[in-house]
């Protein structure tokens, strides 16, 4: 039989592919017809780290892409990485590209005494739009500055200076630096990786449930809320004080943290979306198809669950369906939540 998944690569999809039971989270409606449906899997931990709602398949493996980012600056803290707040949350960014952004890269390089040709990132234009355009416009090309993981490249070839390691080679995964985000990363999430691949920019992935990725943003979350000293308040603290260095103006996860003080929110390629709370709770969303605009409305329905008053998200929590040029529709999360842990499934949570 057949895989349900087939590709034009000239590797094929493995006969037994495992699909993960999505469910459907966020839905575009036209003129009160829906148009399409965005599946993917979510869920909210509790303050105190239980489960209190579900969607979809909340414990299949899955890569958080940038969504690791604070986990990787909490451990370049931890190494003894020390920088001012706005370069530390930009060491947690994926970042528009704007001047503050590449500014900032390069100040994190002088500190150490490191230049651009010691970063190992892959090159792109900047990733904001308006962004991209200006710098376009000014002649600009696509640089590893520009890529939108610059900031916490340059902090990791920073940690390496700090701590006598090599800086050439320091996306290999077994530099000390990279097997020391690892054991952070598993600390932090209470999950050893169920699989290992590689970052569109170069940076080690890990395979991870929803479950422990929110385990680890509320855990970062509720530190800075203590600012208990720790690495983890220091990264959480940073990201809260300089929202618009870890995104951009114009970006959902720059103002969501503006809109919900004692938020930690960062966003990930492939539609994942990561909150953590000041109380310890949190939220995270994967949406399946990978779509961009399904995760703030998603995660903005999480987060009413938990009790959070969303009102003042009301702006990021659905986006506009147009037809020559004028609204016809919105986008809207589903009913998609799974209150009910008392069942077999969720007990395996």
């Amino acid at each position: 039989m057949p895989s349900p998944v087939s590709s034009a690569a000239h590797t094929a999809a493995p006969a037994q592919l495992a699909l993960p039971q999505h469910t459907p989270l966020v839905a575009a409606i036209r003129d009160g017809l829906v148009e399409s449906v965005h599946y993917g899997s979510a869920v909210a931990l509790s303050a105190v780290g239980s489960v209190a709602a579900t969607a979809g398949d909340p414990m299949a493996p899955f890569y958080p892409r940038s969504a690791l980012k604070p986990f990787q600056a909490v451990a370049m803290v931890r190494a003894g990485l020390e920088l001012p707040a706005d370069l530390l949350a930009l060491a947690a960014a994926s970042h528009s590209g704007a001047a503050e952004h590449r500014d900032g890269a390069l100040r994190i390089l002088e500190l150490q005494g490191l230049a651009p040709t010691d970063l190992e990132n892959s090159t792109d234009l900047p990733y904001g739009t308006a962004e991209r355009e200006d710098w376009l416009r000014n002649g600009g090309s696509a640089s590893q500055i520009t890529q939108n993981c610059s900031g916490k490249h340059a902090a990791m070839a920073a940690t390496c200076v700090i701590n006598g390691w090599p800086v050439q080679g320091y996306l290999e995964p077994s530099h000390p630096l990279q097997q020391l985000v690892r054991q952070t990363v598993s600390e932090l999430t209470g999950e050893e990786p169920a699989a290992v691949s590689t970052d569109g920019c170069g940076t080690p992935l890990f395979a991870l449930t929803l479950r422990g990725m929110a385990r680890g943003f509320g855990r970062i979350a509720r530190a800075a809320a203590l600012d208990d000293g720790s690495p983890e308040a220091a990264v959480g603290l940073a990201m809260q004080q300089h929202p618009v260095m870890v995104a951009g103006e114009g970006r959902d996860v720059t103002g969501l943290m503006r809109l919900l003080p004692g938020a930690v929110a960062k966003d990930g390629f492939e539609g994942v979306q990561l909150v953590g709370l000041a109380d310890g709770s949190a939220v995270a969303v994967k949406i399946s198809d990978g779509g961009d605009r399904a995760r703030m409305p998603a995660t903005v329905h999480l987060l009413a669950a938990l009790g959070v008053d969303t009102d003042p998200l009301a702006g990021i929590a659905t986006a506009p369906v147009l037809g020559g040029g004028h609204p016809v529709g919105q986008l809207l999360a589903t009913d998609f939540l799974n209150t009910n842990q008392s069942t077999p499934d969720n007990e395996a949570l």
